[in-house]
């Protein structure tokens, strides 16, 4: 079984890991959902990482055993030990299988993990009267209206449930609003300016003008961005430039060249700081 693939709609992830697990293997086994994609690292039968889209560990073992359509292949090869999943096979099964049902619920109110929670009250004012356990109050400082979900759950190493559980209490307390500030655009080429340094890249002010009817960027310059690509990040000085068409975000050379990102790739662009 150097190698095995199928269709999710005809075998499950967990009766697949739980098929690598009796046979000790060792190797990668790849998800594709449509334009989404993820990968286990198997270690004698253990699963000892995961990636999907921007979550890592946990997080993204529990998001793909969720995913029921699509393709998925075993490779076998050699893995680093990365040790983002320190629970046994049979343990990270079963509690998937028990924060399922919390999973769907808690997806009712934050359907995207793509979404910027955003507090906008201080403490002890935000957390006043609320009964939240100690995952909880790591997690809430950084619903800072620039982390989406994703990068809360890196940040605090925290899994989907426990971070978004912790948005709940504050959604049902009426102290937590989330927006989805992301734009997606086409890469142009930023041409240095006589004199000028390009140091920067540039976006049209109409995004400007949209982010800054969002609270949290409603106070003082938007003055960095964060770009995201298939594969990659970075982050930014912005500038908006009203000549430049809404769909298109100008890069110097430079920083394609940094990035390994082609002219007329595609960027997801947010305000960051």
């Amino acid at each position: 079984m150097s190698n095995l693939q199928g269709l999710l709609q005809s075998i499950g992830l967990v009766d697949v890991l739980q098929l690598l697990h009796m046979n000790r293997k060792t190797g990668q086994l790849r998800v594709q959902n449509g334009r989404f994609s993820g990968v286990f690292h198997v270690s004698n039968g253990d699963v000892v990482h995961a990636e999907s889209g921007l979550s890592i560990g946990e997080a993204a073992a529990f998001e793909l055993m969720t995913w029921d359509r699509g393709e998925f292949e075993f490779v076998a090869c050699p893995v680093k030990p990365v040790g983002s999943i320190r629970r046994s096979v049979p343990d990270l099964l079963m509690e998937s299988a028990r924060t399922l049902d919390t999973r769907r619920r808690l997806r009712g109110y934050f359907p995207t993990l793509e979404a910027v929670p955003w507090t906008y009250l201080p403490d002890p004012v935000l957390t006043a009267g609320l009964n939240l356990s100690s995952e909880a109050r790591q997690v809430i400082p950084h619903f800072d209206g620039y982390h989406d979900f994703h990068q809360v759950m890196a940040a605090t190493q925290q899994n989907e449930v426990a971070v978004l559980e912790a948005a709940f209490a504050l959604l049902e307390a009426g102290r937590l609003q989330t927006f989805e500030p992301a734009v997606p655009l086409i890469i142009g080429i930023l041409k240095p300016r006589l004199f000028g340094k390009a140091d920067h890249v540039e976006v049209g002010a109409i995004h400007e003008s949209r982010w800054r009817g969002l609270q949290p960027y409603s106070h003082g310059l938007i003055a960095q961005a964060r770009i995201q690509w298939r594969g990659g990040v970075a982050q930014e000085a912005v500038r908006f430039n009203a000549d430049l068409s809404d769909g298109v975000i100008a890069v110097p050379e430079a920083f394609l060249q940094s990035w390994g990102v082609g002219p007329a790739g595609s960027v997801v662009v947010r305000p960051a700081r």
